[in-house]
C-alpha cells in the first residue's frame, strides 16, 4: 500500500515547527524577502507545502524539524522577552548561552518580572503551551506593599473584570506579611498581559517584586538566575500527552 500523502501546511507553520522563529517573526522574514523555495523568493506566508525540501532562509537550507526541545530559563529582572529591542535595551537573548539551539519563549515575562521562562525549539509546542484553551497553570509569587485579606484573595477564584477586561479564575493565597509588605501566591491559566500586576493593583496593592515559580509541572526550583536547563525528553513527552489542545 502507498503511504498516505502528507497534508499541505502553511510555510510559516512548517518553519515555526522547525524552530526557525515564531510564526509572526517568520511572516516578517517572508515580507523582507529572506525566505525562498527552489531559489524563488516567496512573497506570502500563505504558501502551502508538504515539507521544507528546497526551502532556504537567508540563503541557508532549512533542515527537517528535529524532536521538540524544551528548556527552563531563570529570567532575571531587567531583560525584555523579545529577540530585539528598537531602543537597544537588553533582552533574554543577550543572556542565553551561545551554544543553545535557536529557541522561542513560551509566553512572555515583563521587563521587571523574573523567574521561570520556558524556551522551546518547536513553534507548534510554543503555541500549544500558550493557548488559553490548553489551560496550562502558571504559578507566581508576588511581594506587594499594602494590606489585603485572605477573603479578598479567595474572591478571585470567581474571576474578575477590570476596566472592561475579564480575567478568569485565580487561586490566590496570602503566604505571609513582612512589615508593610505581603507575599502572595497566585495560580492562573490564562496569562493575559500584566494580569497579576493589574489584579493586585485593583485590590489596592503595589507590586514590588513578581516571580514566576512554575509553568505547568515545570518548576523554577533552585535554578540560578540566568541559568538554562533542558527538560528531559521523557518528561516533555509525558506532559504533552496531558495537554487538552
Amino acid at each position: 500500500m502507498k503511504a498516505p500523502a502528507r497534508p499541505e501546511q502553511r510555510i510559516a507553520k512548517l518553519l515555526a515547527r522547525a524552530g526557525i522563529a515564531s510564526r509572526r517573526e517568520i511572516e516578517r522574514m517572508i515580507g523582507e524577502g529572506r525566505v525562498a523555495l527552489n531559489g524563488t523568493v516567496l512573497e506570502t506566508p500563505a504558501t502551502l507545502l508538504t515539507s521544507l525540501h528546497g526551502v532556504t532562509v537567508d540563503g541557508q537550507p532549512v533542515k527537517a524539524a528535529a524532536p521538540a526541545k524544551l528548556f527552563r530559563f531563570h529570567k532575571p529582572a531587567g531583560l525584555l522577552t523579545t529577540e530585539r529591542d528598537p531602543k537597544g535595551r537588553p533582552t533574554i537573548y543577550d543572556r542565553l548561552p551561545k551554544d543553545l539551539p535557536r529557541v522561542m519563549p513560551v509566553g512572555r515575562l515583563d521587563l521587571n518580572t523574573e523567574g521561570l521562562l520556558l524556551l522551546t525549539t518547536d513553534g507548534g509546542l510554543k503555541r500549544q503551551l500558550e493557548l488559553p484553551a490548553t489551560g496550562v497553570e502558571r504559578t507566581y509569587r508576588a511581594r506587594a506593599y499594602g494590606q489585603v485579606s485572605q477573603a479578598q484573595l479567595e474572591s478571585l477564584i470567581e474571576g474578575i473584570e477590570i476596566e472592561g477586561v475579564r480575567y478568569g479564575a485565580i487561586d490566590a493565597n496570602l503566604e505571609r506579611r513582612t512589615g508593610a509588605n505581603v507575599w502572595i501566591e497566585m495560580k492562573l491559566r490564562e496569562g493575559k498581559n500584566r494580569e497579576v500586576r493589574r489584579v493586585l493593583e485593583y485590590l489596592g496593592l503595589q507590586v514590588s517584586r513578581l516571580i514566576r515559580t512554575a509553568y505547568g509541572p515545570f518548576a523554577l526550583g533552585d535554578l540560578p538566575a540566568g541559568a538554562v536547563e533542558e527538560i528531559r525528553q521523557h518528561d516533555l513527552i509525558a506532559f504533552r500527552k496531558t495537554l487538552k489542545g
